[in-house]
């Protein structure tokens, strides 16, 4: 090979740039081949729009979010960029495949549709049913393009002529509705014909309207009344454009649904279907007229991220049938998503699915966990020929179902349960020689993806399943590793800064809905409301996005003021309410934040990385402040020392969460730091080498220990296998990370804590450090500019892997030992520069390319 091959570009964090949101998006580019140690010293990029062609030259080796060389787009010009490079011996590349881009629409004026919605929906005594809505069109020649734009208060699905449109799910999903509402756009050019044509929607309430949170939940959060807002837009080969909207013409009628909650589930009467209702000449005779719904468009935007799709699709490994006739499914995995019947029967059966993520010691299932989410779907058959439903705007977190009226149908081919999250990229992997850490690692992806439903939650199943701001703090790292995920976090980041209290307050959870006393108001709380400034900052170690801490600049400015404000002229914060190491193992199942450690000494401590962060974000934007911030950092750190420091390295909290905290905060002088690892070492040996940390402390737990010279004891904690461990609920089957350490007891029984979530991605925070400390790989310079690997021979493993798919292609580490031998190797992606560690000391820099080394060993040290 004698020259570089580059992949087709990218635009901003999109997988699919149609509709768009920006109007000069930056473009990312991996040179995917090239020879030996090869870098890029300039590119050219290239726009074909409208037919004509301009190129732009950008000097230097930037391929990862390059601003955008050209005019910026207007509203729904469509183009092709591509891209070629030179390295230094002068050659340039071939262009690069073209990538397509198109604008959305930018202005509220763009939109001529108006929000309708069924008229029932104004009677506040009218049965919350799902609606119909459909509306016909004549199309006077054949359309060169058509595009449809759609967003609802509430939930949607489109169809065209009878067709669905569109595979995505549950859209336009979950945002902050009185700051920010997401459309999207579907090419619906194959859908549309000359003639006659009609276009339908089916509208539920979802989140919009829906019951959400816990405590019984709440209903009409947002609004009392669902809405539509559509609009087709045909382009003909004149380039003329017919435009078709939503309006007071429209009709609607009642969904065969009966009923569809997200926390409830949904009730479907296959009896109600009207053939035909979203195909043209339909002649329904008991459609009533829309009314017209107050829609502010100044609030819409694009979205910024994939949206939620079926992944997957699970049979059940297991069907076991009960006395009285019912069927209990086990799918194998803890998943989201919901059930697909296939069924024959007659008119008027109605089957009953009820999800449960375990089951009692009876075989029962066991919904004491999902509180009020009852979890219930319905369906009613047609009768007389099969029959496949599957429910369309609701979502269950399970792994068990109990069918009932399937009658002896067999199991086989008839139900399938189907994975639901937001369709991010997977970029990255682990496996080892152990096959309980490959599961705990797996265990850690699956919770990962059944909590990313369009935002990141903390649990899917039961009546709770909120953005909070702490669960994501801490487990960003590790998402960023194993997913393409930045679309979905700057999404939620901006309602993060919509949502932030005039006096700095980040809510609990975002978006923020009522949540009794303990919740709302919000009150300021260290580690969720740090995720202002920590998340940003972990996208940009991860992405390379530079954009994303100037966007939230002011939120996590407003955030650390606040901090500093409650801290006083001492710099402790050592009043108000807090979670602390929130449900550490020694915490009360009544009162999950009464832990081992002074929630005020945590407070303290993240008030001070916080402040410590924010001045390297100041500093990174060339902010004038940074020194300012810089020295406000060190009053922090100070202030922290001054009062829970009682001397070296030992703390008022003699805790693991403490120490392990303050080490990687950074809160101890260098000198002191031996001090404190060795304490935290006898903490955890005199806990018989098990930890007692929660939320906040399990994250930095192995990286403490790792930091002070115990890596050996951080290995054989992890290995741990009796409560609490990490390993223990993979004893005891579990396929998800559990919310606590405990969730299910070694007896079989479920924790009678009312928190007892089996799915909860916070302690599967450790993923990191087994990317970095067993496989090991990590970032060593922002965007995975610089790579440090460092193979982890000293976890007494045979092998371990990883590979992550950085912004410049992916890099990876496999190592194995065998007798004496450790055999290594490792990819460095185009752009990227690498440190190799050597096991027996020193380092070794690596240029791009394929690396295989081998040492004697004949210990692990």
């Amino acid at each position: 090979m004698t020259h570089a091959v580059v992949d087709a570009p990218t635009l901003e964090h999109h997988r699919e740039a149609i509709g768009i949101g920006e109007n000069a998006p930056r473009m990312s580019w991996i040179v995917s081949r090239a020879p030996h140690g090869w870098r890029q010293l300039r590119a050219e990029l290239e726009l074909e729009l409208d037919g004509r062609r301009r190129t732009r030259t950008v000097d230097g080796a930037g391929s990862v979010l390059v601003d955008w060389p050209f005019e910026p787009l207007r509203s729904r010009e469509s183009a092709t960029v591509r891209v070629r490079v030179w390295g230094a011996d002068g050659e340039a590349s071939p262009w690069s495949p073209p990538a397509r881009v198109e604008a959305g629409l930018f202005e509220p004026t763009d939109w001529q549709a108006v929000a309708i919605g069924p008229a029932w929906d104004e009677d506040p005594e009218s049965q919350r049913r799902p609606a119909l809505l459909r509306s016909e069109f004549h199309l006077d020649s054949p359309a060169v393009s058509a595009r449809l734009y759609v967003t609802a208060h509430g939930l949607y699905q489109a169809e065209i002529n009878g067709v669905r449109v569109g595979d995505d799910e549950l859209g336009p999903g979950w945002t902050s509705y009185g700051h920010r509402i997401r459309y999207y756009t579907y090419d619906v050019t194959d859908l549309v014909r000359e003639g006659p044509n009609a276009l339908g929607a089916h509208l539920a309430d979802g989140w919009f309207r829906g019951r959400l949170g816990f405590g019984g939940g709440h209903v009409n959060v947002y609004g009392e009344t669902t809405a539509l807002v559509a609009q087709l837009e045909v382009t003909h080969a004149d380039a003329s454009r017919t435009v078709i909207a939503t309006g007071p013409e429209w009709q609607a009628a009642p969904s065969p649904a009966q009923w569809s909650g997200l926390l409830e589930g949904e009730t479907y009467d296959a009896r109600d279907e009207i053939p035909g209702w979203s195909e043209a000449g339909f002649t329904g005779v008991d459609w009533t007229p829309v009314a017209k719904r107050d829609f502010d468009f100044d609030r819409i935007v694009a979205p910024s991220g994939p949206p939620v799709r079926c992944t997957q699709e699970i049979a059940p490994l297991g069907a076991r049938r009960t006395d009285d006739g019912r069927v209990i499914l086990d799918f194998g995995q803890n998943l989201v998503g919901r059930i697909r019947l296939t069924v024959v029967g007659h008119a008027g059966e109605t089957i009953q699915v009820r999800h449960a993520e375990v089951v009692d010691r009876t075989g029962e299932l066991c919904t004491r966990p999902l509180r009020g989410a009852t979890s219930t779907d319905r369906y009613v058959l047609r009768g007389g020929v099969s029959e496949t439903w599957e429910p369309r705007f609701t979502i269950h977190g399970f792994r068990y179902a109990e069918i009932t009226g399937w009658g002896d149908r067999p199991v086989d081919g008839g139900i399938i349960a189907r994975v639901m999250h937001t369709d991010m990229r997977r970029t990255g992997w682990f496996a080892c020689s152990d096959p309980m850490l490959s599961r705990l690692h797996e265990n850690v992806v699956w919770s990962m993806r059944g909590n990313f439903v369009d935002l990141p939650t903390d649990c899917p199943q039961r009546d709770e399943r909120l953005g909070w701001t702490g669960d994501i703090q801490v487990f960003a790292p590790t998402a960023s590793f194993l997913y393409d995920c930045s679309g979905v976090l700057t999404s939620w980041l901006r309602d993060v800064a919509a949502e932030q209290l005039p006096d700095g307050t980040v809510p609990w959870y975002v978006p923020t809905i009522p949540g009794g006393d303990q919740w709302t108001p919000p009150r300021p709380g260290a580690g969720w409301g740090d995720a202002a400034t920590l998340v940003p900052w972990t996208m940009f170690q991860h992405f390379g996005d530079v954009e994303v801490l100037r966007r939230q600049w002011p939120s996590a400015r407003a955030w650390t003021d606040l901090e500093h404000r409650l801290a006083g002229d001492d710099h402790v914060w050592d009043a108000g309410y807090q979670l602390g190491d929130w449900l550490d193992p020694t915490a009360p199942p009544d009162d999950p934040a009464n832990g081992l450690t002074d929630p005020h000494l945590v407070a303290t401590a993240y008030y001070a990385h916080s402040s410590a962060v924010l001045a390297a974000t100041a500093a990174e934007l060339g902010r004038a402040e940074s020194d300012e911030l810089a020295e406000r950092a060190v009053q922090a750190r100070n202030g922290f020392r001054g009062r829970y420091r009682t001397g070296p390295g030992r703390l008022t909290s003699d805790s693991q969460a403490a120490y392990a905290i303050a080490i990687m905060f950074g809160l101890f002088d260098p000198e002191e730091e031996p001090a404190a690892g060795q304490r935290l070492a006898e903490l955890v040996r005199e806990a018989d080498v098990h930890l007692t940390t929660g939320f906040l402390g399990t994250p930095v737990l192995l990286d403490a220990l790792t930091r002070t010279g115990h890596r050996d004891l951080a290995v054989e904690l992890l290995w741990q296998r009796s409560v609490p461990s990490w390993l223990y609920p993979v004893t005891m089957g579990a396929t998800t990370i559990w919310e606590r350490w405990d969730s299910m007891l070694p007896d079989g029984e479920v924790n009678p804590g009312e928190m007892t979530s089996f799915n909860h991605y916070a302690l599967g925070a450790v993923a990191d450090w087994m990317h970095r400390a067993i496989a090991g790989i990590a970032p060593a310079g922002p965007g995975w500019r610089g790579i440090r690997f460092r193979p982890g021979v000293e976890s007494g493993l045979d092998s371990a892997e990883a590979a992550h798919e950085t912004p410049y292609g992916r890099a990876s580490i496999a190592w194995s030992v065998t007798g004496s031998a450790l055999e290594v190797e490792v990819r460095v992606p185009v752009g990227a520069a690498a440190v190799l560690e050597h096991p027996a000391g020193g380092t070794e820099d690596l240029p791009s390319g394929l690396h295989r080394r081998s040492w004697r060993t004949d210990a692990r040290c």
